[in-house]
């Protein structure tokens, strides 16, 4: 069981690292950072963006679940 659960970790978190670059390949360094170029306007996330930004939170919960259950059977 606990085997199953690192390699689905490690599966679920190559996945995030690839959506999160997927993410910010059109924005500088300064939005990655937290910064916005564009002095303060905000605007929607539509059609792609809203897509990959909704995996993202989807694939962030399913690791923690997993890092969960895997400190769960370690016991």
């Amino acid at each position: 069981m606990q085997a199953a659960l690192y390699i689905a970790a490690i599966i679920i978190s190559v996945a995030l690292i690839v959506i999160i670059l997927l993410q910010v390949k059109g924005s500088g360094l300064g939005d990655l950072l937290g910064g916005s170029g564009d002095s303060g306007v905000t605007r929607t996330r539509r059609g792609l963006e809203k897509t990959l930004y909704q995996i993202t939170i989807g694939l962030s919960f399913a690791f923690l679940l997993i890092a969960i259950l895997s400190v769960y059977f370690s016991r």
